[in-house]
Order: structure tokens, then C-alpha cells, then sequence
């Protein structure tokens, strides 16, 4: 399958976003004036309606008329992430995944190529793949019987006879998705064949996977460790990269953290001292296209001796600082020892790597939400450094952890909130008079600013109404 590796930075214009711009109130901290969306048609305008420069009407995270042009127009029509190549490393390993509300096997043929299928028998469209993982030499429909190989070939039909000389079974096989691309080891799909090349589409964000991927000797990561999974009654779109919310939702999590330094078991390891404070060097980053990131780097530089320590003090640790050196320049092994690993970005729209793990964004409905957790390990070290990886994501995510069942609590709030009608307007406006733009694009604020709200809210404007099929509503 095709790998994109080398990828330049790309900030895409937008009309529509310029538009919105052109559109704004005087200023971020004046609420735009009341709208019915009751009666939107949300056509292009309607749609563009909704956002203002460090605002946006609480109907994108409530009403469903919106989630369904949202399937349509952004987890139909774009890139979305599959799943990574360590998954499926054997021949005939598949994973169940959702495009929107297209359901799709990830699975490794015979061939040992990687592939992307419809789960969906061509006879009568029931499922063919019905467990979340395995391997296995087939797919078999339990409806009437019809089976495909691992490649998608249709290989068996019941009763043949019944179809006559004219059916053809290689025009019968398993439905691929149009395209399928690869960064790294980081697999793509997309339903729309017309989309731009997938290093187009990833930009300057490709640079910050590469943080993750380069931690690991030889850039081999194992993502095989199962997965911890959380439902949460809230929109899709609430979901990571906010630096201004731990200080609050997250306060006894990070004084825990503070009175336990010296445990390399906990994130508070990889973080050191608190990345969050209102006076703090640490910033967040939007690169364009809704790709956004918590970029830590300049606080953990700072504190990067610390980790290091923890390391050397843990079996085989020394043997991995030696191989970060070995591999890398200097300058960029220093980094990806003090991140620890932790590129802290979210892919739009459903790919999030953060600290210890790959993340998965699953809408259900515009109220409704699965995200999914796949611990990632790092092959050609000992044990102890990948226990030690396994330990600190548990420290914080999944049902024992001390963090996420917050994250899921205060979406949930959220969402009631968002069901209020009066003054429905949404402030983001946070760090907008003092974020600023680097050479390749990249826009730059402080951890706590709403930098990767608005960027991901520009994104979504542009996916939403920026084809021009859609200008027409």
C-alpha cells in the first residue's frame, strides 16, 4: 500500500474561512446577535451562520440535522483513520472500524497486503466480520451462506446453480474503500476518491507523529496491547486537545502527581511539574486542516532530567537512551527523550495520539460518543520500559484511571448545557489577541488558549460547506 513520509508543511486557503472572518463582529467579546435555527435550512450560508471569529452557535454540538451532514460531508467525504499496521501484523489479522456510519474490516490478506473492506455482504448486505479482532482465512455472511477471502475475493457461493452461467463471482467480492493511504505505519481511508493526496492533507502535523514513531528503535511501535473503550453522552467534537480545563477538571489529579514526583508510574512522569500553569512555557498549535496540538516540548526540556533518571533507573532504560542517540541527530533525539513519546496532537477528525496512546473518535449521534484507547508499545526494548509505558497509561485512562472518567464526566455536563436556547452562543475566544503566526503557517498561543478550537471549528467550516456541491445546501 502506499506510504507518505517525507511531507511538508501545508496551510490549504479557504474561502469560507475567509469569508467568516470578512463577516465578524467588531470583536471576539461581542455575542453575535441571536439566530433561529429552528428554521435553518443549513445551507451554505445557514451553515456559515453559525461561526464567528471566537464564537459558535451551540446547535453544532445539538442538533442532529447537523450530525447527519456531518456523516456525510466530513467522516464520508474525508480521510479518516483506520488503524495502525502493528494491528494486523500477521496475514489474516483484521479489526472491526467505523467510517460515520460505514462499517469496515481492516484486515492484513494472505498477500500480506493491507486492505480496506466494506463489512458488507454483496449478496444481502448483512455483516460478514462480526468480532472486533481475530485472524482467520475468510469472511463468511451467516445469512445465506456466502464466504470471501481475507483479499475480498468472493470464493464460495451456496447453491450456484441458482444464479446461472452469467453471474460472475470476481464482480461479487467485497466492496474496498476507494482509497487507502499510509503515513508511518498510520493507516487512512476515505470514501470520496476526489479528496487530495493524504501528505497534502496532514501537512505540518506529520512532523509531530514523527515524534512518536522516532521514540521507538528502528521507529517500530506495537499497538496490540488491547484497547480501553468509554461511551459518553456528548458530541463527537468535544473530544481532546483543551490545555485550559486540567488546572480545574483535572486539579487532584495533577496535585497527586506534584506529591508523588519521584514515581516513574503515573503521567505525571512524562509531564514533570505542572505543564498547565497560567505562567508556563508550554503552547498549543494549529497546523491547519483541524490538526491541532499541546505542545509541551519547551516545558518538558526543561525538566527532561528528570525522565531521563527514571529511565536509568529502570532495566534496559540505558540501552534505549543509547538507541534514541544512535539513531537520531542529536538535537531531535534530545526531543523525543524529553516528550517522552507524547506528540499530544489530534489528526481531524478522529485521530488523536496522546501521552501513551493512539485514540479513536467513533460518532454515534450528535449527543452520543464512543472513544476508543489503544495503549502503544515500542518494540526492540525490554519489557520493563514497555510495563512502564502500559502502567502510566493505565495511571490515567481507562475505568481504574484517575483522568478520563473526568474528561467523560464534564462532556456530559456539557452537553446539558448546550441544551439551553437563550444566549446559545459558545465563547472560544480565549488567547485570540495574542496568538502569532510562524513561518510555515502554524498558528502559536499559550497551553490554555483556544488556538485548536478555532482551528478545528475552521476545518469543520470548510468540510461542511467549502465543496462546491454544497454551496447549493
Amino acid at each position: 500500500m502506499p506510504t507518505e513520509h517525507q511531507i511538508s508543511p501545508v496551510r490549504p486557503a479557504s474561502a469560507d474561512v475567509a469569508a467568516m472572518e470578512r463577516a465578524a463582529p467588531p470583536g471576539p467579546h461581542r455575542v453575535p446577535d441571536r439566530l433561529d435555527v429552528a428554521r435553518s435550512r443549513y445551507d451554505a450560508a445557514g451553515l456559515r451562520s453559525l461561526v464567528a471569529p471566537g464564537w459558535v452557535h451551540s446547535a453544532v454540538y445539538t442538533d442532529p440535522r447537523i450530525f447527519e451532514l456531518e456523516l456525510e460531508r466530513i467522516f464520508h467525504k474525508g480521510w479518516v483513520y483506520i488503524g495502525h499496521e502493528s494491528e494486523i501484523a500477521k496475514s489474516g489479522e483484521f479489526r472491526r472500524r467505523q467510517m460515520g456510519r460505514q462499517p469496515v474490516i481492516f484486515v492484513r490478506g494472505q498477500d500480506g497486503e493491507v486492505r480496506v473492506f466494506l463489512n458488507r455482504c454483496r449478496h444481502r448486505g448483512a455483516i460478514v466480520c462480526e468480532v472486533d479482532e481475530g485472524r482467520d482465512s475468510y469472511f463468511r455472511c451467516w445469512y445465506h451462506g456466502w464466504t470471501y477471502s481475507n483479499s475480498g475475493e468472493l470464493v464460495s457461493v451456496s447453491g450456484p446453480d441458482g444464479y446461472g452461467p452469467s453471474f460472475d463471482a470476481r464482480e461479487n467480492g467485497l466492496t474496498p474503500v476507494p482509497r487507502v493511504a499510509s503515513y508511518r505505519g498510520f493507516v487512512f481511508a476515505t470514501l470520496d476518491d476526489a479528496v487530495p493526496p493524504l501528505e497534502h492533507y496532514l501537512g505540518g502535523a506529520a512532523k509531530v507523529i514523527d515524534i512518536l514513531v522516532d521514540s521507538a528503535p528502528r521507529g517500530e511501535l506495537l499497538v496490540r496491547s488491547g484497547s480501553n473503550r468509554t461511551i459518553y453522552k456528548g458530541n463527537w467534537k468535544q473530544v481532546g486537545m483543551d490545555g485550559y480545563h486540567p488546572l480545574f477538571v483535572h486539579a487532584s489529579v495533577l496535585a497527586t502527581w506534584e506529591r508523588h514526583s519521584d514515581s516513574g508510574h503515573s503521567l505525571g512522569a512524562t509531564h514533570s511539574a505542572n505543564p498547565f500553569n497560567f505562567d508556563g512555557v508550554s503552547e498549543t498549535r494549529d497546523f491547519g486542516n483541524g490538526h491541532t496540538m499541546l505542545d509541551f516540548l519547551k516545558h518538558r526540556l526543561n525538566h527532561s532530567g528528570k525522565f531521563r533518571s527514571i529511565l536509568e533507573n529502570t532495566p534496559g532504560g540505558a540501552d534505549y537512551i543509547e538507541a534514541l542517540y544512535a539513531e537520531h541527530e542529536e538535537s531531535w533525539a534530545d526531543v523525543l527523550l524529553a516528550m517522552a513519546g507524547d506528540p499530544h496532537v489530534g489528526i481531524f477528525p478522529n485521530l488523536q495520539l496522546i501521552n501513551n496512546q493512539i485514540r479513536i473518535v467513533n460518532p454515534i449521534s450528535v449527543d452520543e460518543t464512543e472513544v476508543v484507547m489503544f495503549p502503544v508499545l515500542f518494540a526492540n526494548v525490554s519489557p520493563e520500559i514497555n510495563a512502564l509505558r502500559l502502567r502510566q497509561h493505565e495511571s490515567f485512562y481507562g475505568p481504574a484511571g484517575s483522568g478520563s472518567t473526568d474528561d467523560a464526566e464534564i462532556f456530559e455536563r456539557v452537553q446539558k448545557g448546550l441544551g439551553a436556547s437563550i444566549d446559545p452562543w459558545i465563547n472560544i475566544s480565549r488567547g485570540m489577541n495574542r496568538e502569532r503566526v510562524e513561518a510555515d503557517g502554524t498558528i502559536v498561543g499559550h497551553i490554555s488558549d483556544e488556538v485548536p478550537q478555532r482551528g478545528q471549528l475552521k476545518q469543520w467550516l470548510t468540510m461542511m460547506v467549502g465543496r462546491p456541491e454544497f454551496e447549493e445546501g
